[in-house]
């Protein structure tokens, strides 16, 4: 029996999918890739967008009319936001959420044997467990992600995933620490912690993230530790000093902005200022003591009521962190949350225009931030092979490079000395294995 998988959306995501995969792995599935024939296939969506949604439709619609016989799954963040709407598409003959994940298999192999459609969303609780999906290896990655937390307490205006996901729920440290021993065995040599919610870790369990990275950094084998998304409100003085004493810990901190002009964080419902942000961005450069540290971030151009003036702030604040890294996104507005309903929408024109000049101070700001590192030192976790000796990979503050390293293999961690940008990735001259 051949699945199919196609997974829209975060890392969490694609972390819950490459699970999903090894539970049918095991169970005698092969899985193909998209656009191969298939016996299953399986959707796993992302909300954060309708173009999400759309997407999600379009893919089953497509596999149910190239493959009437098999079965389509559609899971994720749509059906848990949105279960009747996602129940109204039948083209989905299993329609279930974010809970429960383990049962997909049993329901799937249901249809094979004659079920008729099974919907089964089952609706967040105060209370409900982590559940716990480990992975023993990533197919298509050297780096390896570990969901470390679900769910969401915030509620920003724009933002539909706490309804998508629930509540924050944190995974326990034993089980994190176990699972991240097994992928060191594999040969893994950098993981990811990844989460709806990273710097809430432990804030339902008596913990926190703090005591997290240490734990992880105690365990052989794993020489690099990256963070996921943090919100910059979330993280203390003496966390952020804690951070900055582990080694491992690769000094790049991807710190959620939204927008870079406070009258539009308050419109988002964001807790913070550009100023609290800034001191924020200070505290970790200082913890570093003159060491090379690095910062990305997300922002949402043409949010309800962002004036031209209100933009032009907003990316004037890029420059003024200097960003190695900035996703920018146009606004989408959201079905089910407080700012659909908002006055003063900007038209989608405005929003796309913004988003492409935002888009082209960012690349500014992150050229002069790497030609600021060129001549530095680094280590690369070397990724995708480009030839016999040449490869691509990201070094410890998240710059992507391309180095011939003879005698390596992708998974390998080497130095290198910076080169130029080429507009797309740094050219890095090879100093030997670390």
């Amino acid at each position: 029996m051949r699945v199919c998988f196609y997974t829209l959306g975060c890392k969490v995501n694609l972390n819950e999918t490459e699970a999903l995969e090894q539970l049918f792995r095991r169970s005698g599935f092969t899985v193909v890739p998209d656009g191969q024939p298939a016996d299953v296939y399986i959707v796993n969506s992302c909300t954060v967008t309708n173009f999400g949604d759309q997407k999600s439709r379009k893919w089953l619609r497509h596999a149910k009319r190239e493959n009437p016989g098999a079965v389509t799954v559609l899971t994720g963040c749509y059906p848990q936001a949105f279960p009747e709407q996602a129940a109204g598409l039948l083209e989905a003959d299993l329609v279930c959420g974010n809970t429960d994940r383990r049962a997909i298999l049993d329901h799937v192999m249901q249809l094979l044997n004659g079920h008729e459609r099974i919907v089964a969303v089952t609706p967040h609780t105060r209370g409900e467990a982590f559940e716990e999906m480990p992975v023993d290896r990533f197919e298509t990655h050297t780096r390896a992600f570990i969901k470390v937390e679900d769910g969401c307490n915030r509620r920003c205006a724009y933002c539909i995933i706490p309804k998508a996901r629930g509540p924050v729920r944190s995974r326990p440290i034993s089980s994190i620490l176990a699972e991240l021993r097994q992928l060191a065995g594999a040969g893994y040599r950098e993981v990811v912690l990844s989460a709806i919610s990273l710097p809430s870790y432990g804030t339902d369990t008596g913990t926190d993230l703090y005591e997290l990275v240490e734990q992880c950094a105690g365990v052989e084998g794993i020489q690099r530790i990256r963070l996921g998304s943090l919100d910059p409100d979330m993280l203390t003085p003496e966390g952020i000093r804690r951070l900055a004493a582990v080694d491992k810990l690769c000094p790049q901190f991807h710190l959620s902005l939204q927008s870079g002009c406070d009258a539009t964080l308050r419109r988002m419902r964001r807790p913070y200022t550009t100023a609290q942000y800034l001191d924020v961005v200070r505290q970790l450069r200082q913890a570093y003591a003159g060491r090379p540290v690095s910062f990305t971030t997300d922002c949402i151009c043409g949010f309800p009521g962002e004036s031209e003036e209100d933009f032009v702030r907003s990316c004037g604040f890029l420059e003024e962190v200097g960003f190695l890294r900035v996703h920018v996104f146009p606004y989408s507005r959201r079905e089910g949350t407080p700012a659909y309903d908002f006055p003063q929408q900007v038209h989608e024109r405005e929003k796309q225009a913004r988003s492409r000049r935002m888009h082209d101070r960012a690349e500014e700001v992150r050229r002069a931030v790497l030609a600021g590192l060129e001549g530095s030192e680094d280590q690369v976790l070397l990724e995708t092979p480009a030839s016999a000796t040449v490869f691509t990979g990201y070094t410890r503050l998240y710059v992507p490079v391309s180095v011939s390293a003879p005698g390596c293999a992708a998974g390998d961690i080497v130095r290198v000395r910076l080169g130029r940008y080429d507009g797309a990735r740094v050219q890095a001259a090879f100093l030997g294995r670390v």
